[in-house]
């Protein structure tokens, strides 16, 4: 099996460990004596809606929103898209039909609440004085200063009146079961799709504190805004019950798994790394240099592999096409002696890094070789974040479409 093959095997086997129909059965109760609602967000929130008909023993009903080309078909569940990574007026149609489908429900009711990544700019619902406008302008402003996700989810929770576990509120006195995919750095699931049916953050930073830490001047009524966020209790949410039915550890073991059968020595580095993509590549090609060389931490053949979620910080300049994974990869490759023959892929187990169709990219020891002979000045391209075109010229790009599940980022660094 070639270093290619390997790596997208042990990518493959990270996303078929995170799949809803896998890892749902376990975590479903009984069906009430009521409705079963379902509600959910996410970039595998159709697929899980997907997954819950075939396993649900009893009627059920509900509305769900995923990003446009991640829709599943469902018989009792209505699928809306919407716009990722900013938010668009069905993202506001979304929320306001799942606040009206949770609305006048008893408590022999069961409302089941299917989250995974994405859902933040998936459901919006503006608190009053803000607009949809308003809060497309805080994305993409928090995304061009290198926001981490808690930073940009609880600004988000702050402006919206279905965020923060506005939605189970909406949802009283109803039980409330949230299953939850998580693409979160610490699981927190809170911070997962801005939390629309659980306990806000207990450790939350005041919204004003992260747009001055990232240097950010937003309208005056935004602000306004920010600084009088909506409180809610944690005996609000008693009626409330979250479970994790998958995360980025979880795939990172099965990779880890994948690759002790290929005979391949795994260590998982971690599964919360968050940092600059070009920091993170830096450290990473240091530790593989390390067991290429002298066999420390460990001997090779063996592969290092992370999760998280790296950013990217554009400054003000004017960006080519590209995403976290393949800025990372692209500063790794660099970064690495190709003498060392070290092969290494970074992708998005959405299917999706950044904007475009591409899930991520693999890089390869004749990387640079096969550059300069097309005349690709690859230190330029990732100084101008197009690591995107960088790839596509050189026909490494890694398209798998949706995967239909969504936990987080994924890295694999194979040294021969």
């Amino acid at each position: 099996m070639s270093p290619r093959a390997i790596l997208q095997e042990l990518f493959r086997a990270a996303v078929a460990a995170a799949q809803p129909d896998l890892r749902m059965p376990q975590f479903l109760p009984a069906p009430p004596r009521g409705r079963t609602v379902v509600v959910g967000a996410g970039k595998a929130a159709a697929h899980m809606a997907a997954a819950l008909e075939a396993l649900w023993p009893a009627p059920l009903e509900g509305v769900v929103v995923t990003r446009y080309g991640h829709a599943a078909p469902c018989r009792h569940v209505r699928v809306l898209e919407a716009g990722h990574p900013v938010p668009d007026q069905n993202s506001l149609m979304a929320a306001q039909a799942m606040r009206r489908q949770v609305g006048g429900l008893t408590p022999d009711d069961l409302v089941i609440s299917l989250i995974s990544g994405g859902g933040s700019a998936l459901l919006v619902e503006p608190v009053p004085g803000i607009s949809l406008a308003d809060k497309q302008q805080v994305t993409q402003a928090m995304f061009q200063a290198g926001a981490t996700i808690r930073e940009l989810n609880q600004v988000r929770q702050a402006l919206s009146r279905i965020k923060g576990g506005g939605l189970a509120a909406a949802a009283y006195p109803a039980q409330v079961l949230t299953l939850v995919i998580s693409d979160v750095p610490g699981d927190d699931p809170a911070y997962i799709a801005s939390g629309p049916t659980v306990a806000p953050p207990e450790d939350a930073v005041p919204p004003l504190e992260i747009i001055s830490r990232l240097g950010l001047r937003l309208p005056a009524h935004v602000e306004a805004a920010l600084a009088h966020p909506a409180t809610r209790r944690s005996q609000d949410f008693l009626h409330c019950r979250t479970e994790l039915i998958a995360t980025p550890v979880q795939s990172l073991q099965a990779a880890a798994a994948r690759a002790r059968e290929l005979g391949i020595a795994p260590l998982i580095l971690s599964d919360c790394i968050e940092a600059d993509a070009k920091e993170a590549a830096l450290v990473h090609a240091g530790i593989a240099q390390s067991v290429r060389r002298h066999g420390l931490p460990l001997k090779p053949p063996a592969v290092l592999l992370s999760g998280g979620e790296c950013r990217v910080s554009l400054g003000n300049q004017s960006p080519g096409k590209g995403g976290r994974n393949t800025e990372f990869l692209l500063a790794l490759g660099l970064a690495l002696d190709p003498e060392d023959r070290i092969c290494a892929l970074a992708c998005d187990t959405d299917g999706i890094d950044g904007s475009e169709d591409n899930a991520g990219a693999v890089w390869l020891p004749d990387s640079l070789a096969r550059a300069r002979r097309l005349s690709l000045d690859m230190p330029q391209y990732l100084t101008r974040h197009d690591s995107h075109a960088a790839f596509a010229a050189l026909d490494d790009l890694i398209v798998t479409g949706p995967t239909h599940t969504n936990v987080n980022d994924f890295r694999a660094i194979l040294i021969a």
